[in-house]
């Protein structure tokens, strides 16, 4: 891409592009059911969701008191990405407005990436279930370049597969590591506060904030300008 290209807009994936809680919780609950213990309520877990499915299932245990071994988490780790890949789509949706939003930004000359703490094969597989796959020049999780967010060099990896240039990245976020990653990184970065994130994205000072996809071209236009 020309240095006078427009910013390539790269997006986290749970809490960002798609409300995923119903099946990540879903796919925690049965692992609790199996083992014996109380699921957890959807209001209550979305904020466990953001660090990958392994750190998922030790929130989930921690909150029912279960302190496991290595082996055992690896081994319910296991059991949580087999259910899930089967329910992937099962409730997840794209949060409302996204495709008209990306749309408006294709038309501008956007392109997109995403780079999420999910695993590769299981965004891809989400997207792909949701029609949306299409619309990434490159889909990356934690597993693609073996580092994870806020590692700044995992959004340099993925602008880059994307064909973008870092200087001309803007990301899009609903929690500490995608503010983390871009502040590292040194590209500016849109919050959004209706995703998954135990510090509300307020107190995490993105350089824009909305509250609805609706919003994501004018905050990227104004980024893009500054």
């Amino acid at each position: 891409m020309s240095a006078s290209s427009p910013p390539i807009v790269v997006f986290d994936l749970d809490g960002t592009l798609v409300d995923t809680a119903p099946d990540l919780i879903g796919a925690l609950n049965h692992v609790l059911d199996r083992e014996g213990l109380r699921p957890v309520p959807l209001a209550a877990a979305r904020n466990m969701i953001g660090a990958g499915a392994r750190k998922l299932l030790e929130r989930g245990l921690e909150v029912e008191g279960r302190a496991v071994s290595v082996g055992d988490l690896d081994r319910l780790t296991a059991d949580f990405v087999d259910y899930y890949a089967d329910h992937i789509a099962d409730g997840s949706r794209p949060f409302d407005g996204l495709e008209a939003a990306l749309d408006r930004l294709e038309a501008k000359g956007h392109r997109f990436a995403v780079c999420t703490n999910k695993l590769e094969w299981l965004s891809k597989l989400l997207l792909d279930r949701l029609g949306l796959t299409k619309r990434f020049a490159a889909i990356c999780g934690a597993d693609t370049f073996g580092i994870a967010k806020p590692d700044p060099t995992f959004l340099r990896e993925t602008v880059a597969r994307a064909g973008g240039r870092l200087p001309g990245a803007i990301m899009v976020g609903d929690a500490g590591p995608d503010v983390g990653v871009a502040r590292r990184a040194q590209v500016p970065v849109i919050g959004v506060d209706f995703g998954y994130t135990d510090v509300p994205m307020t107190e995490l000072k993105p350089d824009r904030l909305i509250s609805h996809m609706r919003d994501l071209p004018d905050a990227v236009a104004s980024l893009s300008a500054a």
